[in-house]
């Protein structure tokens, strides 16, 4: 249970942020915290809770946000787009827990065909994941906790099953797959 509660607190790629009514962040876990000192909390997501507060004071939730809530955007210095999903708890206490996402290039790409179609095995397609969202190999190391030698021997091997010789041809051939 431990390694389950490391992994949502410390490693989860989601940033989650909950605010109460008076728009006080009451969780945030580290991805948030990297998040909003990187890049702050985009106008939107307070305009838009404010919003959903007062729609819940008014007993008009349901009928103003009938549905699921999301916002998408895309900063400056990001070659993504973020996503932003809303999770709004009424009862007892309302709270809105804000799901932050990078919509990121191996999201769009089927990971598990292309691990069966070039016979990758599964850290070899997590080190791909990694290297397609634009990591450095100290990067992905770190976050796989395996030395940085031992990244670049699984690239060496992903390259030759893939058939590329480097980075640039490696995006090429798997977007084409997109």
């Amino acid at each position: 249970m431990n390694e389950i509660t490391n992994y949502i607190l410390y490693k989860i790629p989601t940033g989650v942020i909950v605010f109460d009514q008076k728009m006080d962040i009451v969780y945030s876990n580290r991805q948030a915290r990297y998040f909003l000192d990187g890049r702050g909390l985009p106008d939107e997501i307070s305009t838009l809770s404010k919003r959903i507060f007062e729609a819940i004071r008014a007993s008009r939730l349901n009928e103003l946000f009938p549905g699921e809530v999301h916002l998408t955007k895309r900063f400056d210095d990001s070659p993504s787009n973020w996503r932003f999903s809303f999770l709004i708890c009424e009862n007892p206490n309302p709270l809105i827990v804000i799901f932050i996402m990078e919509e990121r290039i191996s999201n769009k790409l089927e990971m598990n065909e292309i691990r069966r179609q070039y016979r990758l095995t599964r850290k070899e397609t997590d080190i791909l994941r990694r290297v397609l969202d634009g990591l450095k190999n100290t990067e992905i190391a770190e976050d796989v906790e395996i030395t940085e030698q031992t990244v670049k021997d699984h690239l060496s091997n992903i390259y030759m099953k893939i058939g590329v010789e480097n980075r640039i041809s490696l995006m090429r051939t798997l977007m084409y797959s997109l």
